[in-house]
């Protein structure tokens, strides 16, 4: 079996671009972290934004307007950092899954994570205050603080990614171990069953219904810095996976058989790039809700500048990602007027779209 053009580990890898490529990645990446808490629907001057953003790095003194700290540092910063990271992992999780699924349309929600991240804030939104009392018997008796309703749907979220994860892998696995094909498949089928459970949940539940569709769009509001150690407790995990396994990547783009002959357990390497990455995309989700097509654009566009080779193009989707996510939040919040906002599966959606279909075009 031949490589696919688009994943040969050799084929058109541009060597003497590779660091001018990563030296704009990481300087477009660096500079957009503060220029992103810019904007805003409260107006800020720009030498306000810097002096709050160095007082919150610990190189200048706080400003006397504490409700200046609490908007940039604590709100915007906050915000784009997350924005960065998810961004980041997405576009990772995207190149590790159309590297493992040999399929140029592969992204990270596949698989059907994030109808099972979808499946799981829905349950917890709309059975929020059932599972806080459930919980609270348990938790008192362990001396442990009471979460409320809203407290309970990033980890709902989460673990229904992973459980649509392991139910995906599970009906993908065949006698060999695992076919990319029939892991497809399998996600297609997981992503309609949940589609449907949370369709039921909306129609039960009528009072939770904007809720539940506002979080399933994709949003970064009302994020802070305590969603961060929920997405650092699966993005690490997930980087160190898909990083390490990049020789892997590469092998298995010359096809099963290839791969095998060359001494990679493909089954083995397939299952640890597959969790890897869906343990990343789990943890965005969780965070940020559904936020589509980063890991499908990012991939293919950096194809063009770093070549198929994927050491370099983990690395550099990790900045491109970022980068795009986080000024996609910035186009989100700051399109609307009177401190409404869209949300950033909207603008990503519209950004991702139409690259989608000109995908699906060009092959056929």
């Amino acid at each position: 079996m031949t490589a696919t053009p688009y994943l040969s580990s050799h084929s058109g890898t541009a060597f003497p671009r590779l660091w001018p490529a990563f030296a704009v990645l990481t300087v477009l990446w660096l500079v957009s972290l503060p220029l992103a808490c810019l904007p805003g629907p409260v107006p800020l001057s720009a030498e306000q934004v810097f002096h709050a953003l160095a007082a919150q790095l610990g190189l200048a003194q706080e400003p006397q307007d504490a409700s200046l700290m609490l908007v940039v540092g604590q709100i915007r910063l906050a915000r784009v950092c997350l924005a960065a990271l998810c961004g980041g992992a997405l576009a990772v999780a995207g190149v590790a899954l159309q590297g493992v699924l040999r399929n140029p349309l592969a992204d990270p929600f596949t698989l059907g994570i994030s109808a099972g991240a979808a499946c799981g804030a829905s349950v917890a939104i709309a059975l929020g205050g059932v599972l806080a009392a459930a919980l609270s018997g348990p938790l008192t008796v362990l001396q442990l603080p009471l979460p409320g309703p809203a407290a309970l749907v990033p980890p709902a979220a989460l673990a229904g990614a992973l459980l649509a994860l392991a139910g995906a892998l599970w009906l993908g696995r065949g006698d060999g171990g695992f076919r990319r094909e029939s892991v497809i498949l399998a996600g297609i089928a997981v992503a309609a069953f949940l589609g449907a459970l949370v369709a039921l949940i909306k129609a039960l539940n009528e009072e939770s219904v904007t809720s539940i569709v506002f979080w399933i769009m994709g949003s970064f509001q009302g994020r802070g810095w305590d969603s961060l150690p929920l997405l650092l407790l699966t993005l690490v995990p997930g980087l160190l996976a898909v990083g390490m396994g990049w020789r892997a990547l590469d092998v298995l783009a010359l096809g099963d058989e290839q791969a095998a002959q060359l001494g990679l357990h493909v089954g083995r390497a397939r299952l640890w790039l597959l969790a890897g990455a869906s343990c990343m995309t789990a943890g965005c989700v969780a965070v940020a809700g559904v936020i589509g097509f980063v890991g499908l654009v990012v991939p293919h566009v950096l194809r063009l500048v770093l070549g198929c080779g994927h050491g370099p193009l983990l690395a550099g989707a990790f900045f491109g990602g970022g980068v795009l996510l986080v000024w996609a939040d910035v186009l989100a919040r700051c399109v609307l007027d009177g401190g409404q906002e869209l949300p950033v599966g909207v603008v990503t959606a519209l950004l991702g779209g139409p690259f989608f279909a000109l995908l699906v075009r060009r092959r056929t």
